[in-house]
């Protein structure tokens, strides 16, 4: 049987190891990602200075913004961290996941959300292996690339994990060690032998959840291991979380009414427009102080139209929110569902991606995660070695 499985783990890692190496280093780039942009451009992140309970008021500071965008973009909501050294997120209509950052003690404009050149390129290696995306879902080779060369993973790292057992406690010793001081050819050995059985829970599990955002027969399989039909999933992603139809809702409307201004050509329809906003914005800060107050162990508090989440640090789902639903005219709470009371439906997407980037038991389980990634990018690079060599070695025999 493990002669099966070394032929298998051989023959399967050949063709496919390089692109399970870019798929791991860099996804282990992207780990930090967040960290690292908030170190490197802290300005745009953080206030100038904390006014302790000195923050404008929302309606003011989201009309001011207002004021700076194209007529074709509105603001969609409103994200306050908990942290007062954080700037307040402002999401924008479009393009996708547009927000800025401002200023809550002085109105500055930060400057906005966007992914550096590097991170860029780092996510286009791991979701489509450098390929672009296909506009209006065509095929992507690269992203199928990378499917199936992640579902390969997977049985490369079972049968890994099969001929990896030893047949004696002895030998189950020299399997856990690395040996750094007999040789290149020992290190890189124990290197792939070693260190790839420390990573195994995590690869499989990075692999495992990876393969649902490749192909949709398998996220529909996986999701219905859990009672969860994909179906519901799509309805909760696009509108339990202030997302893509709550935000066109918003740009509809904004657009309605740039249309009705420049058909009646009235400055008394423009004011009348803005004082409706500020009258929105308004309602969302008092959203924003009724949750704040109900909630004090908060890490962020996030308003849209007509409903808003408030997140913890918990470990587990990163993603987990108590969600709320609110009258726009009075800001009075309507409805609330509290995380622990949500169907799973509304919380596999959120599971799934905590287990895919290691965040499920905080900094720890992402330093692992990290770790983890770029052992699994060195496994078939060392593979490869120690293959080429006992090649080279059969030829001189």
């Amino acid at each position: 049987m493990k002669r099966l499985f070394k032929k298998l783990h051989l023959w399967l890692s050949l063709p496919f190891g390089i692109a399970i190496s870019i798929i791991c280093f860099s996804g282990a780039a992207l780990v930090f990602e967040t960290e690292i942009m908030e170190v490197c451009y802290r300005n745009r992140y953080f206030v100038d200075e904390v006014k302790e309970g000195k923050a404008l008021p929302v309606d003011g500071l989201l009309a001011a913004v207002a004021e700076t965008l194209p007529d074709s973009i509105t603001i969609t909501g409103v994200t306050f961290p908990s942290n007062p050294r954080r700037a307040y997120r402002v999401e924008l209509s479009r393009p996708h996941r547009a927000a800025i950052y401002v200023d809550q003690y002085t109105g500055q404009i930060k400057g906005r959300h966007q992914r550096i050149a590097f991170f860029a390129l780092m996510l286009r290696a791991h979701r489509w292996l450098f390929d672009t995306v296909r506009p209006g879902g065509g095929i992507s080779w690269g992203k199928l690339a990378v499917g199936i060369s992640t579902l390969l993973f997977v049985v490369i790292l079972i049968t890994g994990a099969v001929i990896w057992v030893p047949k004696t406690i002895k030998g189950l010793k020299n399997r856990l060690l690395v040996t750094v001081n007999k040789g290149r050819h020992r290190f890189l050995y124990d290197l792939h032998v070693s260190t790839g059985m420390y990573a195994f829970i995590f690869l499989l599990l990075m692999a495992l959840t990876g393969l649902t955002w490749s192909f949709p027969w398998y996220r529909t399989g996986f999701y219905r291991l859990f009672g969860v039909d994909v179906a519901q999933t799509g309805t909760r992603e696009r509108g339990g979380r202030g997302g893509q139809s709550q935000q066109e809702g918003i740009s509809q409307r904004g657009n309605r009414g740039g249309r009705s201004s420049q058909e009646m050509g009235s400055e008394r329809s423009e004011r009348g427009k803005k004082d409706d906003k500020r009258m929105v914005f308004a309602q969302w800060q008092a959203v924003y102080d009724h949750l704040n107050r109900q909630n004090p162990g908060n890490r962020n508090i996030g308003v849209s139209k007509g409903a808003a989440t408030v997140s913890f640090n918990r470990f587990g789902n990163r993603m987990s929110a108590d969600r709320y639903t609110f009258d726009e005219a009075t800001g009075e709470i309507t409805s609330t569902t509290l995380y622990r009371d949500q169907p799973n439906s509304g919380k596999i997407r959120g599971w799934v991606y905590s287990l895919h980037v290691g965040s499920w038991g905080g900094l720890f389980t992402r330093i692992l995660a990290f770790l983890a990634a770029i052992i699994g990018g060195l496994l078939p690079l060392t593979g490869y070695y120690l293959w080429l060599r006992k090649i080279v070695k059969k030829r001189k025999a």
